[in-house]
């Protein structure tokens, strides 16, 4: 991004508020702050189905998913024709593991359905999807 090699971003959700926040894979909202710092379109696919239309602020309301941390904790290898599991900070070293984050709609270009484009604001979003209005009034 930062040598003018990417001319846009799209990413996908697994949850999405209907005021435009994101939940994806951990990760997702650092690609959004460095396209947003570089200039970039930051664009979210998405069937509609992953709206959520009872969710406004994804950063209060989404849960994100902890996994259990030895996940990154431990490295798996072949040593000598067998497989072995091998601990790289010091055992009594806490981790955590969450697998999601969420970008908050201010870093969001627009969302691509199946309805079509849209930018990543309420009004936008239900004008695209009106038949959501009436439950979030």
């Amino acid at each position: 991004m930062q040598h003018g090699m990417v001319d846009m971003v799209i990413v996908g959700t697994d949850r999405t508020t209907f005021t435009g926040d994101v939940a994806n894979k951990i990760g997702t909202y650092l690609k959004a702050l460095a396209a947003r710092d570089n200039n970039i379109p930051f664009y979210v696919a998405l069937p509609s189905s992953t709206f959520d239309w009872n969710i406004k602020d994804g950063i209060k309301e989404i849960p994100i998913e902890e996994r259990d941390p030895d996940e990154i904790r431990y490295v798996q290898g072949l040593d000598r024709g067998t497989i072995r599991s091998v601990l790289i900070p010091p055992k009594e070293s806490p981790a955590a593991n969450f697998a999601f984050d969420v970008t908050p709609a201010r870093l969001v270009t627009g969302f691509i359905t199946e309805r079509g484009i849209c930018k990543a604001s309420e009004k936008d979003i239900l004008d695209l999807f009106p038949e959501n209005k009436i439950s979030n009034k």
